[in-house]
């Protein structure tokens, strides 16, 4: 079994597509070409050049390192992980078909793979830090199998995709291994919500979402632990907390992402204390039943994952408190952005 790591685009706008119709495309716009009639990398690259009318063969060469694998290297059942753009989770299938070329579906749809997903919204934080970094790779496609990860996350496949507690994983740099620009942005991500689950898991939770709440300028009253009759948070703008808008929080830190109920439940809650909006805050994220009903509840409820936890964090750090600060110690850093080259 190889393990794929397989974008949908750089947003994430072919997500859904991938999840709902049981494929992972290539793609590549433009590329219609047949890779089955394509019976060496060499001679793809050099196709490349001439279909894009490329300048640089370097370019050409690292197109074509992406491209090859849907048609010539996967095989049924390999595994194919696809990290989302929507929330900090991970959805992972397995190969079940061979390599298609339609060019009736047009770019950039040409090329695809049929695909049993096993498993959708598996929460990031539940992989090794050094197979996220692995997931970080700025390719479209490519083969994922630093640190012997194949094994690994087959035993976590077995283990209802949970690192297995007697794991022994050894740290190896595999020195032959071509060396890959990462997503630096999502690895310092990874590596913020990690400290942040280790100091404010469970209840303490509450305890950030309120302080990030008043540093943009709410007030608050926090349920004490508990019984909390559905609402965690209660905040409002003004001194006093007299003023509009009134919003109900819910805040979750369980390790699978939140279903429809929970978000029906934050809905009738917030008329029973009169507020005008409600805040769902789901340390694991979301599945799709929750995230499905966005446009409908778009003005009455916001769905916070650790992602926009983070970001937010970001964005009121100077007004938080000296106590946040000390828990969650970080800086600002400016660098050129590799992306664009």
């Amino acid at each position: 079994m190889t393990v794929w790591l397989f974008r949908a685009g750089k947003q994430g706008e072919y997500e859904n597509k991938f999840l709902e119709e049981g494929r992972v495309y290539l793609t590549w716009d433009d590329l219609n070409i047949n890779l089955r009639t394509i019976t060496s990398k060499e001679i793809l690259y050099k196709k490349l050049i001439q279909h894009y009318d490329l300048d640089k063969e370097k370019t050409a060469i690292n197109w074509a390192s992406q491209i090859w694998p849907i048609a010539h290297s996967m095989e049924k059942g390999d595994l194919v992980i696809l990290p989302s753009k929507f929330n900090r989770t991970i959805h992972i299938g397995e190969v079940i078909g061979d390599y298609v070329y339609d060019e009736s579906l047009g770019s950039p749809y040409y090329h695809y793979r049929n695909v049993n997903w096993i498993a959708k919204d598996i929460p990031r934080d539940r992989f090794d830090q050094d197979i996220l970094y692995s997931l970080g790779a700025f390719m479209t496609v490519c083969k994922i199998h630093r640190n012997n990860a194949e094994e690994r996350i087959r035993e976590m496949r077995k283990n209802n995709w949970h690192v297995p507690k007697n794991k022994n994983v050894k740290e190896l740099v595999e020195e032959n291994e071509e060396t890959v620009s990462i997503d630096l942005e999502e690895y310092i991500y990874d590596q913020i919500s990690e400290r942040i689950i280790q100091r404010f898991k469970g209840h303490k939770m509450e305890f950030l979402i309120e302080e990030i709440l008043k540093a943009k300028g709410f007030t608050t009253y926090r349920s004490p632990e508990g019984a909390d009759h559905g609402v965690d948070i209660l905040a409002a703008s003004d001194t006093l907390g007299f003023g509009n808008p009134k919003i109900c929080v819910q805040v979750k830190t369980s390790d699978t992402p939140l279903d429809r109920p929970t978000l029906d439940q934050l809905i009738g809650t917030m008329s029973n204390y009169s507020a005008d909006f409600g805040l769902l805050v789901s340390w694991s994220g979301f599945k799709s039943s929750v995230t499905k009903e966005i446009p409908k509840q778009f003005f009455k409820v916001r769905l916070w994952d650790s992602k926009t936890i983070i970001q937010q964090i970001f964005e009121n750090y100077e007004k938080l408190s000296d106590e946040i600060k000390k828990e969650i110690p970080i800086k600002r850093v400016w660098m050129l952005d590799s992306e664009v080259e």
